[in-house]
């Protein structure tokens, strides 16, 4: 199995052996009955992707390009707009939290706009690589004081340049997420920053290192818990899936989702083997 398969796995029969069931969600279901969750609180992913390892999973199929798409939308367009979300990307499962004026408020890619954020980490890794200050943060309580909608999840992104003892430069990355609707978006949210640490290695000339995933708290709505199950009784499917970046694209700023392909991934056969679960959204 993939170690995404084995990390996925591993953390549902957590949440499902040890999980809190909260008492007042915030979220609903579309039939406006509350969304409550099974949680659990702090655990991390790791992968070295010099051995090939990823977050990607063949318990269910994946969509990443929309994945990436939503990422480009944050960090490379610094948009909160639905509309060029939608229209560049074909990505509108954040319309339920427009604030009324077809954005998502102060957040996401109009922090990274605000505080000039993609810009400042590149120049900073590149003029001085051995710092060990290289960040984006997301959670800016200054921008919450304006109308938004939902806060960052996955909020911190942090960075370090590694000199191997054999002698290639290897850039790390970790991602801390406060929140993760586990069932639908764990692979996701990370194969999204992995491939977002792919970009910026690619843009800097160095090689893609170790991804570690730190999460907070993780959880499973109510309505997902069969289908939690059911995940961890299917087998995976063998194979070992690897990013790849178009090679003619050298400038963060110039990628799409287009030019990222999942390489030994047999989409097809994972849809028969281990076809597309439904999940209903807690929004």
């Amino acid at each position: 199995m993939t170690k995404g398969d084995m990390y996925t796995k591993e953390i549902l029969k957590r949440i499902l052996e040890e999980g809190c069931l909260d008492e007042n969600p915030r979220p609903h279901y579309s039939d406006d009955v509350p969304a409550h969750t099974l949680s659990v609180n702090h655990g991390m992913c790791t992968y070295d992707l010099t051995k090939g390892e990823t977050p990607m999973i063949t318990l269910r199929p994946i969509a990443i390009k929309s994945a990436i798409g939503e990422l480009l939308w944050i960090y490379q367009d610094q948009s909160n707009d639905l509309e060029v979300l939608k229209d560049k990307y074909n990505v509108t499962w954040w319309d339920e939290w427009d604030i009324g004026n077809r954005t998502i408020g102060a957040v996401y890619g109009e922090t990274v706009r605000r505080h000039n954020s993609v810009a400042n980490l590149l120049k900073g890794l590149k003029e001085n690589p051995d710092s060990r200050r290289h960040m984006i943060s997301l959670w800016q309580e200054d921008d919450f004081k304006e109308k938004h909608g939902l806060k960052p999840c996955a909020f911190l992104t942090q960075w370090n340049i590694r000199h191997g003892k054999d002698g290639i430069d290897y850039l790390d990355m970790c991602l801390t997420q406060r929140s993760c609707d586990f069932a639908t978006a764990g692979c996701i949210n990370q194969m999204q920053y992995l491939v977002f640490q792919y970009m910026v290695a690619r843009h800097l000339n160095l090689t893609p290192g170790r991804f570690t995933w730190f999460y907070d708290n993780i959880q499973i709505y109510d309505r997902h818990i069969e289908q939690a199950k059911e995940l961890i009784e299917r087998e995976s499917v063998s194979c070992n899936p690897k990013i790849e970046l178009n090679p003619d694209v050298t400038n963060f700023y110039d990628f799409t989702p287009n030019d990222v392909t999942i390489k030994d991934y047999p989409k097809q056969l994972i849809k028969t083997k281990n076809p597309q679960l439904t999940f209903d959204l807690g929004i």
